[in-house]
């Protein structure tokens, strides 16, 4: 069973508070951003990204539940169609909240919550190790010192193999 929330509510009784709430994901879809409180803006998160997801889903029973929070079906059809196929390969995270100061008249800590639409970034991991990067573009000098002490140790190597024989040589 869900737990109330402590302390006093939004807007005193929790009829109220669930409308209010409700206006504000409305707004929220409507216009893509409003400007409220810290407290409401915190609020209203979950309850927007919980229809978010509903709507992603989209079939008839998720549309209903969204109808019942949500009671314009211009914001409910701009939800399913629009927003919907926005978010639709983002896992989650579908708003975000900024912090803008504090209001003029009574010192209330104000923010934007708004929708986001920037393309998620994917996050690639590597399981194994990396390929050979391509290497950058060398000055000429460099490229032959590296020639010659590349030939100078495959000279050594050679002359090391050839000198293994021949210890066996002296073992036998």
């Amino acid at each position: 069973m869900p737990k109330p929330t402590k302390g006093t509510r939004l807007g005193g009784s929790p009829a109220h508070e669930r409308r209010m709430l409700a206006n504000l994901a409305t707004d929220l879809f409507r216009h893509g951003k409003i400007r409220t409180t810290v407290t409401k803006a915190k609020r209203v998160r979950p309850l927007a990204e919980r229809l978010i997801t509903k709507a992603k889903k989209g079939d008839i029973h998720n549309r209903r539940q969204v109808l019942t929070v949500i009671r314009d079906k211009s914001v409910v059809h701009h939800l399913f169609t629009e927003l919907a196929t926005t978010f639709a390969e983002r896992p989650g995270g579908y708003t975000r909240i900024t912090k803008i100061g504090a209001r003029k008249g009574d010192n209330a800590p104000l923010a934007v919550i708004e929708l986001v639409t920037e393309p998620l970034n994917k996050v690639t991991t590597r399981t194994t190790a990396p390929a050979a990067a391509p290497a950058e573009e060398k000055p000429a000098e460099a490229k032959t010192e590296d020639a010659e002490s590349t030939q100078a140790a495959e000279a050594v190597e050679g002359a090391n193999d050839a000198a293994e024989p021949e210890a066996k040589k002296d073992e036998a």
